[in-house]
């Protein structure tokens, strides 16, 4: 079981199949599950093509993201690898000493993500037509390797941090992402000199590749236009640094290049959000509930509470299973996640035409905001007292934390965004 712990200690039938059903959803995000498909007696096998890897005088892997460890322990036991580079947000510990290992910054960049940027061209500019690289991208990529064009890596988190706390959504923010960067949009394979394949673990509601990741691998359908109706869509015109403002306006006017608009590599997408929700599916089934599926899902907590808590009928043995990525306006100076508040939120639409149900919602990742929980898990026999308050300082955190509901995994090695659930038992 994936979830190790929760609050209270205590537990009853309701909660249990709950937890079973989200751990159902965690297990299918395990990208060792896609990949033992895909490359198989040196073969990696993708629709319409098959590469043989034993041609190549080297196979090498760049693994960015939050499964970057997985993903490149996964590939290494599967076939033959030559070395490469993997940069994670967490403590990495690899069997062996083929890869170069960074840490770096996640949700904003850090000076290692510069390190990260910098390690990875070196890298590509030294690779030759007898080579291969296999990109294994997942959630988180986007802070965790960064080369700022125009501004300067303090200028680019506080520009981050706005976009973050604004309530903007993964395209917008990547958008912005890509026209501030030397190597995002497709830009680092200028640096590329051999062969390669991206396989991608989609962190974004669409599957869109020109978003996952800020499109590091692929290319960018946006344009330095549409980032600056980004920055007057939120009203952040006034607050991201000035170089900011300079740099996008410098790309309207053509002075500066747009970003790659045509694929150089071929890119795939390995695993999605719906696997996990198919998954819990089968599972809430399996248990004798009447499931319908939402789907993955995207908006404002504040939206998306009410919209999923309509969609319950109240009846007994009746399961809505849910998943994707919402947004948070954060105004206040609590602490919480979005997975934290969307449950509160649902729970407040739904305590007033239910009863004895249970709601729960977490990251695939393992980390719901800047909390060291997974996400949490509301029954309707627990109080909602002052919740509105709560709410209001983005304080999600500290009422589970009070009640009970909070949800451990510790960090997953994966991200597939967020999935959760409505239940009557």
């Amino acid at each position: 079981m994936i979830i190790r712990n929760f609050q209270p200690v205590s537990i009853n039938s309701a909660k249990k199949d709950t937890l079973s059903i989200i751990d159902a959803g965690l297990g299918a995000a395990d990208p060792r599950l896609y990949l033992q498909k895909i490359i198989t007696h040196n073969h990696l096998v993708m629709p319409g093509r098959k590469i043989d890897l034993a041609k190549y005088h080297r196979v090498f892997v760049i693994a960015i993201g939050k499964a970057s460890s997985v993903m490149a322990g996964a590939v290494d036991s599967l076939t033959h690898i030559d070395g490469g580079i993997l940069v994670a947000p967490g403590i990495v510990k690899m069997p062996n000493k083929k890869f170069k290992i960074i840490r770096a910054g996640h949700p904003l960049p850090n000076k290692n993500s510069l390190v990260a940027a910098k390690m990875i061209i070196r890298f590509l500019d030294k690779t030759n037509s007898g080579d291969m690289i296999l990109f294994l991208i997942s959630g988180g990529s986007s802070s965790l390797v960064a080369m700022p064009d125009g501004i300067t890596l303090a200028e680019k988190q506080a520009t981050t941090d706005l976009l973050l706390k604004c309530g903007a959504n993964i395209r917008d923010i990547n958008c912005i992402r890509k026209h501030l960067s030397k190597i995002k949009g497709g830009k680092m394979l200028e640096h590329l000199r051999s062969d390669a394949v991206s396989l991608v673990m989609s962190d974004v509601v669409g599957n869109d590749l020109s978003s996952i990741a800020s499109a590091m691998t692929y290319y960018d359908k946006t344009t330095f236009a549409d980032a600056q109706k980004i920055l007057q869509k939120y009203r952040l015109e006034k607050l991201v640094p000035k170089s900011v403002l300079q740099h996008l306006s410098l790309g309207v006017k053509g002075k500066i290049p747009e970003t790659p608009k045509k694929a150089k590599i071929r890119n795939y997408v390995i695993a999605t959000n719906k696997d996990c929700l198919d998954a819990m599916k089968l599972r809430a089934k399996d248990l004798g509930y009447s499931v319908k599926l939402l789907g993955c899902m995207s908006g404002n907590v504040q939206d998306l509470g009410p919209k999923i808590s309509k969609t319950f009928s109240c009846k007994k043995m009746n399961c809505i299973i849910f998943g994707g990525e919402s947004t948070v306006v954060v105004t206040g100076k609590g602490k919480g996640g979005r997975n934290q508040e969307l449950v509160l939120y649902v729970a407040s639409d739904l305590s007033k035409k239910c009863k004895d149900v249970t709601v729960a919602s977490v990251g695939t990742d393992g980390v719901d905001g800047k909390t060291d929980c997974a996400g949490a898990i509301w029954q309707s026999h627990q109080k909602l007292d002052a919740i509105q308050r709560y709410l209001d300082q983005n304080n999600s955190y500290n009422f589970f934390k009070k009640h009970g509901g909070l949800v451990f995994t510790g960090p997953t090695g994966t991200n597939l965004m967020d999935v959760g659930l409505v239940l009557r038992k």
